[in-house]
């Protein structure tokens, strides 16, 4: 059974950087296509950032050049790198994995079978 825990959320001020982590169990990270989603409240999920088994990478337009989708294989963890931490980045923030043999990046919330509980990111103004 694969296992997902986000880790390294908070409360900061615009501007700042925060690190995500997201440690995997139960499988290794080469073989699953994962993903960072985030939900503000009213709002549906929405996809982030995600990399495929071959390392492919996508992101949502608003965090392009600001946000960065790792992943170290060594520890068998996801991370998101996020810069120039804005408002309407506040969500709370979850990682996703599916099993795949696609070498495409997956970007719905539909593609992805097993998710983390979430942590919270609050940008203050």
């Amino acid at each position: 059974q694969l296992q997902l825990r986000e880790s390294g959320g908070g409360l900061v001020q615009t501007g700042e950087s925060l690190r995500l982590s997201c440690a995997v169990s139960g499988r290794t990270v080469t073989i699953l296509a994962m993903g960072w989603f985030r939900q503000a409240p009213g709002k549906e999920r929405e996809f982030v950032a995600g990399i495929s088994p071959r390392e492919s990478t996508s992101y949502m337009d608003s965090v392009l050049d600001r946000f960065t989708i790792l992943r170290d294989v060594s520890k068998n963890a996801l991370y998101l790198r996020m810069n120039s931490l804005k408002p309407e980045d506040t969500a709370v923030y979850y990682c996703a994995a599916t099993f795949t043999l696609n070498s495409r990046v997956f970007t719905r919330v539909n593609e992805y079978d097993y998710w983390g509980q979430g942590t919270q990111i609050t940008v203050s103004s």
